[in-house]
């Protein structure tokens, strides 16, 4: 069994792979307290619900956006596996040529997302991650990743109401029934979720504008993607909340 690890600003997501599937995910919050022995009793748990142990695991891949945390969960990957893991990183063996400066600057969660997107989707397409960040990612029509963009998240901008305003609550993130609310939460809700469409959407446009690409694939990802896309944006080919552990799988294959 293979382990895939994205480390997120909020979240862990974690796959389980067996004979190139990935049979079960499972998701942890980002907790920047913990010890590597509390990580790896997490982690021993989660094996044992499905009726495996730590011998059982092969092999570990991780992508981080918390560098605070790699050192944690690299000692506890060799503590509890006996394994090394694969840092993902512009320098391993990526299957597509990276265009931006300077190349560590670009965050692993980018990475992983257009490998599974040029793998899964071909090219050129774009990636749309709706996470703590929005992210726009750029495959070319030679499938080389040249850049994008990187916007705010939607919840960072709900809570940013909340929290430079005196009177305004903290509102759920549902898409209200009208653009016109007549509460206080429903115009916050209008004015999030419809403003962060507008947002998505004419960044999209303009891409595609700037591009030329008229075959040009745009996929959703992402833990808030369901709310633009389902809530009625048509400016999306495809939803794929799995996309970053398929990255991550690629990638174990092509460097092992």
């Amino acid at each position: 069994m293979i382990l895939l690890l994205d480390i997120g600003n909020s979240n862990i997501k974690i796959g389980a792979v067996v004979d190139d599937k990935i049979v079960k995910t499972w998701r942890i919050a980002t907790d920047l307290s913990k010890t590597a022995d509390e990580f790896g009793m997490v982690f021993i748990e989660l094996l044992n619900s499905i009726g495996k142990n730590s011998k059982d695991i092969e092999g570990v891949i991780i992508s981080s956006v918390a560098p605070s945390l790699n050192y944690t969960i690299e000692h506890m990957c060799e503590y509890y596996f006996n394994l090394k893991p694969i840092m993902v990183n512009y320098k391993i063996n990526l299957g597509m040529n990276i265009i931006y400066s300077p190349k560590e600057d670009l965050g692993t969660d980018r990475i992983v997302n257009c490998v599974a997107g040029k793998q899964k989707y071909g090219y050129p397409c774009l990636i749309v991650d709706f996470g703590s960040a929005t992210t726009f990612n750029v495959i070319s029509n030679k499938g080389d990743f040249i850049g994008g963009v990187i916007a705010p998240g939607i919840k960072s901008s709900a809570e940013a109401l909340t929290n430079i305003t005196a009177k305004l609550p903290r509102i759920e993130l549902n898409t209200p029934s009208k653009v016109i609310g007549i509460n206080t939460v429903s115009n916050m809700q209008s004015g999030v979720i419809y403003g962060f469409r507008g947002l998505v959407e004419g960044i999209i446009a303009l891409i595609k504008e700037e591009c030329g690409y008229s075959n040009l694939k745009v996929i959703a990802t992402g833990g808030m993607s369901e709310i633009i896309v389902r809530g009625g944006s048509t400016a999306f080919d495809k939803i794929d909340r799995m996309l970053s552990l398929e990255g991550l799988k690629h990638l174990y294959k092509l460097n092992t």
